[in-house]
């Protein structure tokens, strides 16, 4: 049986510090710290200042810092400032970014 476990942060919530999940994270939150999970989706509301490594990232609001991940795919509504690290890259139009991005076999 497998059951995937997904962590959810609501636009609520605000935090200062790390998040490590072994599963899946979605936010919508204020986050001011390193996430790191096995994927990560982030929706319009949220908010990072910090760096994100997963194996597969969507990203939807705004986000200062860096992203390592296997497959990165930015929403037409991401705000992206920093490196891009990744296999696979997918940019919806109308995402607003200002990147510097790095493909890896």
């Amino acid at each position: 049986m497998n059951t995937d476990k997904i962590s959810t942060l609501l636009s609520d919530v605000s935090i200062e510090g790390d998040i490590v999940e072994k599963d899946r994270i979605v936010i919508d939150a204020k986050i001011n710290g390193d996430i790191k999970s096995e994927k990560i989706e982030t929706h319009q509301n949220s908010n990072i200042k910090g760096n994100i490594e997963s194996k597969s990232v969507s990203l939807g609001g705004k986000i200062k810092g860096n992203v390592s991940s296997d497959q990165i795919k930015i929403k037409k509504t991401a705000d992206v400032d920093g490196v891009l690290n990744q296999k696979k890259l997918s940019i919806e139009e109308g995402a607003t970014l200002k990147i510097k991005s790095q493909t890896y076999k």
